[in-house]
Order: C-alpha cells, then structure tokens, then sequence
C-alpha cells in the first residue's frame, strides 16, 4: 500500500491527475502512476452520500447521521472498507489491499486535507452482474460468503463482485476470479436485514470443503474484535458486538453442518404483506433478551432512553457511564477510545472531526502533514427524530421460522464504471433513490458487559434448535420438489 501510494503522489508530482468517477451517488477518484495507469479507487469520508462535501448534490446531513442505511452513520463507510480487509485473514476472499489516507487539494490556498479510504485498483473483465452465476468456482462463492456472514454485509450484489477471467492456453473462456468490493454498508450498528445475491446461486448449496471448515473453526471473534479496536480506534462497540455475534453464529452454524445457503436464509429478512419480519437469527436474539429480562438482569441504560439530548436513537446504544474503560481480552466491548456522546450529544467518531482541515502550507520536504493541526466538524443544523421499535415486542414472540421467498428486487439504474460502485448499491440504483430504511428488531450496543456475555451464553442456548426447525424446512422442500414432479 505504501508502494502504491508513493506511486500515486510521484503522479500527481508529474502532472497526472487523478480522475473523477461519474457513477454512483458519491464522490470516488481513479489515483494513477506515473504511467497513467489506475492503481487505487479513493473515497472521501466527506464526499459520501448526503456528506457535506458530496460533490454529486446528495447533501443535506452532518458527518455521523444515518446514511443510505440507517445503521451506517455518514462518514463511517470508509472505515468498514479497511475493516473488511483487515478481517479477510490469509486474504481468503481476495478483499482488495485497503487502508486509511490523508489526501489534501495541493493546488488549493491554504491547504485542505481530509481522511479517505484508499483501495488497490484491481484489473478485471467485468462484474458478475455482466456473467451467469454458472461459471463462477464454488470455493470463490463460499469464501465471500462466509467473510459476508461475518460482517453482516448489507449490500452483496453482482454490480461489486469483479471478475477476472484466465485463458485456457489456447484463447477460450476458462477459470474466472471473483474479487469483492465495496463493503462500505458491513458491520452495521444493529441487526440489519442482509443482501447477499449469493443466496440464490447453486454454489451456496453446497455443504463447505474441508478448509473451509477449517478456516471456520479458528476464526476468533474477540481477537477479531481487539485487532479492530487497535487497528481502527473509532469504530463503534456497536459494529464489534454485531462482528461478535455473526461469527458465533456462522461457526454453530456450520458445526451443525449448514450450508452457506442455509446460513445467509437465517440472517435474511421476509416480507409478508408488506411487512417486515425479523430473521430467524433475529428471532433467537430476541427470545434471548426475553430470556435476559424474566431473569430480571436489566440493563442500566433504560433511564436514558428518552434523553432529550440524543439526536436520534442509535446514540444512545454507545451511552454508557457505567462501565470501566480498562481493556481486557475478557472486556473488549468497554468504551472505545473516543467517547461517544460527549458535548453537543451527537456522539460523532473522530472521523467526523476529520473531514476537513485548513492547514498551512505543506513543508518542502514532501513529507506528511505536521500534527496539532486546529481541525474543526460540521455540525447538523437542526436535531432529527426517528421512531423507536420496541426489540422485545410481544407480538412477535410467536414468530414462526419458515423458508425464506425471494424477496430480492432487481437492481435498477446506470451500470458503475468499470465495475466498480462508489458508494455500495448506488451504482445499480437511480440517483434519487435511497436504500430502504429498516426496522431495528435487536440492538445490541443497549447492554452492558455483563449482560452481553449472558446474551451471548443464551443465544448459543437457543441455535441449536433454530437450526433443528431450519434443516427441517429445507428437508420439507426438497421433499416437495421430489413428488411434485411425479407423472
């Protein structure tokens, strides 16, 4: 990554600019060498979607406000871009070589920087939205798969899988490359509803390799967690606690012998008469905090609920003044580094107060930025509201565990340049569309310490007979596939 860097300003030194790219609703740039050829796709945390410096007129929020999802603040996106890589252990997906950067406008007096994420541009052929799913290898699905369970994606399409196709020898189509990107929507602050496309495509039906069973079994969620906390200081306790939870559940899952079909059903969402309903992970999270409360273990953040000073009600899953702020394998989940909820109540990361720096003139030298630099935020001009959903409704204790319909929609809207998407789905949407905003079923950042390793303890409880009930519906279905076609 420092090679490509070097590469990108000994460019820019030369007169290469980087390019512009025009699709999708944020602002993204082509970094080049010297040779003119791409070699980073860059993303300022500023120029997101609604972010104040978005270059497209999708503007209208401050850093740290809810974003195209709900659960993903503005200004946060290019955090989960590095966290994804650094969680793609061994590169087992093939994620991109991605980090964090300071890039500034030089041509500009005085000199303006900001944070972005910086990510190796990858050459391909196309993206797997251009190519029948038929061809693509087993183990590239699988593995993409099980990184996207981990992180919860939100947002796996065809439009951000590049493909990258090999010649037999003799000129013809032969292997292909599946290569992900965009996980700007991963690791949201709450149980979100997933995409994965992956879902409906023959290869997640097959049971997993034994290396791949392997690569399960050692991955390690708190170490995962403590490495993210070190690596990335301001991502949200929020986002760890889902990390957390996503890869206890692959791991039972695939101890009791799921697919990675079956898996990706029981996180995803259904739709029934225009109503959404929580997924059958969901589900075993709610008994579970059901199960929390008859025992009468109540988590001390009830009396801040309806604090008038939260802006909107994801701040208050990070608010707690109860806990120690010493940091121990056994305590990862304790505060982070930069408290949230401080001063104006917006609770935003130190991201937010990165966007945008007026500094003096960079030293000769060519060498990074001195520090101490005064930076300043942008604040939101008026608080927003949004509704509350109950997480333990009682209407929703009943809820039955069933198959899930094919409640994807169709992407719609211009094809993204060079396959890559700017800002995840927004490059397959039209530009005056949204993502849909979703109900919040569980949160998980509302308890403390305790609880959350008690709610952990029970929801392993409470697996093992959701995976009886799921395997049960994929042995009724094929079932009826294998009489119905009878003559």
């Amino acid at each position: 990554m420092k090679h490509l860097v070097k590469d990108s300003v000994k460019a820019i030194k030369n007169g290469i600019d980087p390019l512009p790219v025009h699709g999708g609703l944020g602002g993204a740039y082509y970094f080049r060498n010297t040779r003119g050829e791409s070699v980073a796709i860059v993303k300022p945390t500023d120029e997101e979607p609604f972010a104040p410096n978005n270059p497209k007129g999708f503007v209208g929020k401050a850093l740290g406000q809810p974003g195209l999802k709900r659960s993903v603040r503005v200004g946060e996106t290019g955090i989960r871009e590095v966290a994804a890589y650094l969680l793609d252990h061994d590169h087992f997906a093939c994620v991109p070589p991605t980090a964090l950067v300071k890039i500034a406008h030089n041509s500009k007096k005085p000199v303006i920087s900001k944070i972005a994420s910086f990510q190796q541009f990858i050459q391909h052929d196309f993206d797997a939205s251009d190519h029948g799913s038929s061809s693509f290898p087993v183990s590239a699905v699988h593995r993409i798969g099980i990184l996207d369970i981990r992180i919860l994606n939100t947002d796996r399409h065809g439009g951000n899988l590049l493909v990258k196709k090999f010649d037999d020898g003799v000129g013809r189509f032969g292997q292909v490359e599946l290569i992900p990107i965009d996980h700007g929507l991963c690791l949201p602050e709450t149980l979100e509803d997933p995409y994965f496309e992956w879902i409906h495509w023959p290869q997640s039906s097959i049971p997993f390799s034994e290396d791949e069973i392997e690569y399960i079994a050692k991955l390690d969620p708190v170490e995962d967690c403590l490495m993210l906390k070190r690596e990335l200081p301001m991502i949200r306790v929020a986002c760890l606690r889902v990390l957390h939870l996503c890869t206890i559940f692959l791991k039972e899952a695939v101890n009791f012998g799921l697919c990675l079909a079956e898996i990706g059903e029981m996180m995803s969402r259904e739709f029934r008469a225009g109503e959404e309903e929580p997924s059958e992970l969901e589900v075993v999270c709610m008994e579970a905090r059901r199960a929390i409360v008859e025992r009468e273990v109540v988590s001390p953040r009830a009396d801040v609920a309806g604090d008038p000073e939260f802006q909107f009600d994801i701040d208050c899953e990070e608010v707690d003044h109860h806990f120690a702020a010493k940091m121990t394998a056994d305590e990862y989940m304790s505060r982070p580094v930069y408290q949230f909820g401080i001063g104006n109540g917006m609770g935003r990361s130190m991201l937010s107060k990165l966007d945008e720096s007026i500094e003096e003139e960079e030293e000769e030298s060519g060498g990074e930025e001195g520090e101490g630099k005064e930076e300043r935020g942008i604040l939101p001009s008026a608080p927003m509201k949004f509704p509350s959903i109950s997480m333990l409704s009682a209407s929703l204790k009943d809820t039955k565990l069933s198959d899930k319909s094919q409640k994807y929609p169709k992407f719609s809207g211009d094809k993204p340049e060079n396959g890559y998407l700017m800002n995840s789905s927004s490059g397959h949407r039209s530009a005056s569309e949204q993502l849909p905003s979703s109900a919040s079923f569980v949160k998980l950042a509302d308890m403390p310490d305790e609880e959350w390793g008690v709610f952990l303890d029970k929801v392993q409880e409470l697996l093992c007979p959701a995976f009886e009930k799921r395997k049960s519906v994929t042995i009724g279905q094929r079932q009826r596939l294998g009489t119905s076609c009878q003559f």
